[in-house]
């Protein structure tokens, strides 16, 4: 038997257990410090920087790279180690840009990598140089180790994911799309969840909402400021967004969302657990929907297709009555909404003949199915969650965007994942977009281990023989 457990083994290269973490640790912190010492604020993005540096590492081990570009400037990479191709690929994603920095509020300067405290302070180290430098580090041991694999192991680095999708993804799915085309894909939009210093949770992103967006623009007779009119173009505009702000949305689960909070309940205290559960009980609903739009504003979002008013223009001078008005509201809506039906809702709920709701069509991302959760690689993720963190797996969608919806609406079925953080850090300024942003060095360690986990279990070759 030992024999044989032995020729499985090497059949599929070296099992988790012979990698030195040690060693590997040490290599993927000097590649995650060095992505973050190169500045990708986007815009203007300058991605190619961080490109040149992958390529550099990763053709140095034999590892070719392709530089996928529509604009010089800001490139994509794109690196595969081939497998035998009795399954379909597997995709291993993350950006290279980062939104913009104001570096008089950082105590460590943003692009210097400090590691302080068992901390990494940087711009990026959370959205997203971390799975940028994961993914690196697992081509390499993938290679290094000859790992038989039965799927590619494609990793792709993409250019605006912040401010412009032009030149990443939207170039990486309509022009080269069999470079990455793959059954699976790992990207962003995960969590996994610390409280006072515990893990208790790992969120996997299984879909997300669209944004859809749109104005509404009230018109009336314009006047002297001393003389008020009743009909004002802004006095109907802030009716109709009082009325729209107050509005309950139907609310509608998925199977996402369903099993979302059906598993938050079993890991939340009592009292939470019962708003949860009062979700799906409809003499109860109305009320835990009122107190999450309250208190969790979040949890609301992910029961229905959600609007917020976010700017408000009209008038030009103190004593001018003016005659138009308009509020921009940003809609998210659920990946299944029927929005045109959705925005004659919104315009029953503001019954007023003098606004008019007009669709923002630009920036829109395309609507997709929900990934699946009972997929090859879900379990491998539910496994890979207790082996490494010990926490059970919760499916979620995200409230917000993410490149993802691309990959989605062609099929593939994408996984946001994510490092470990502390959800203390939010209000203490420390997370993604914040004005200083860090990450605990061992999330790193753990989630390189927790993808060599999901991959050895979905692509390595004779991996069931092999643990």
């Amino acid at each position: 038997m030992f024999v044989l457990v032995a020729l499985l083994q090497g059949a599929s290269g070296q099992t988790p257990a012979s990698i030195d973490w040690t060693k590997t640790n040490a290599e993927v912190m000097r590649h995650f410090q060095a992505l973050i010492r190169i500045d990708t604020q986007d815009p203007p993005g300058n991605e190619t920087k961080a490109v040149n540096y992958i390529k550099q590492v990763l053709e140095a081990e034999g590892i070719p790279v392709t530089v996928a570009a529509k604009d010089p400037t800001r490139a994509n990479a794109i690196a595969r180690i081939k497998g035998n191709g009795s399954k379909r690929p597997v995709l291993l994603m993350a950006h290279t840009d980062t939104v913009k920095v104001d570096p008089a509020k950082w105590t460590f300067p943003p692009f210097s990598a400090t590691r302080d405290g068992g901390y990494v302070y940087g711009r990026g180290v959370l959205d997203n140089k971390w799975q940028v430098a994961t993914g690196i580090e697992t081509l390499l041991l993938l290679k290094r180790n000859k790992v038989a694999l039965d799927r590619d192991v494609i990793f792709a680095t993409e250019a605006g994911e912040k401010a412009a999708t032009g030149p990443g993804i939207q170039y990486l799915v309509d022009e080269r799309w069999n470079d990455i085309d793959a059954e699976f894909c790992l990207a962003e939009g995960g969590s996994v969840v610390r409280q006072g210093g515990a893990v208790r949770y790992a969120l996997i992103a299984t879909t997300e909402k669209q944004p859809k967006g749109a104005r509404l623009v009230a018109r009336g007779p314009s006047g002297h400021g001393s003389r008020p009119l009743r009909s004002s173009a802004i006095v109907h505009l802030a009716a109709a967004v009082e009325k729209i702000a107050a509005w309950d949305p139907p609310m509608r689960f998925n199977d996402t969302t369903r099993t979302y909070f059906q598993k938050l309940a079993a890991v939340s205290p009592p009292d939470a657990a019962a708003r949860y559960k009062a979700l799906f009980d409809t003499g109860k609903a109305a009320a835990a929907r009122a107190y999450l739009a309250e208190h969790e504003p979040q949890h609301y979002s992910m029961l229905h297709t959600s609007i917020s008013p976010n700017i408000i223009s009209g008038g030009f001078q103190s004593n001018v009555i003016p005659s138009e008005a308009e509020a921009t509201l940003d809609i998210r809506a659920l990946p299944d909404e029927n929005i045109d039906a959705f925005y004659d809702q919104m315009r029953r709920v503001i019954n007023d003949p003098a606004v008019t709701l007009v669709p923002n069509q630009a920036n829109q991302r395309p609507g997709a199915a929900p990934s699946r959760i009972d997929s090859e690689i879900f379990r491998a993720i539910e496994a890979a969650d207790t082996k490494i963190y010990g926490v059970p797996t919760i499916p979620s969608m995200l409230t917000g965007a993410t490149d993802m919806a691309f990959l989605r609406a062609k099929g593939m079925q994408c996984y946001g994942v994510s490092v470990a953080t502390d959800d203390e850090d939010m209000l203490k300024g420390f997370a993604a977009h914040s004005d200083q942003e860090r990450v605990l060095e061992d999330s790193l360690y753990k989630y390189l281990q927790f993808q060599w986990e999901v991959l050895r279990a979905t692509t390595f070759s004779n991996s069931r023989s092999s643990r």
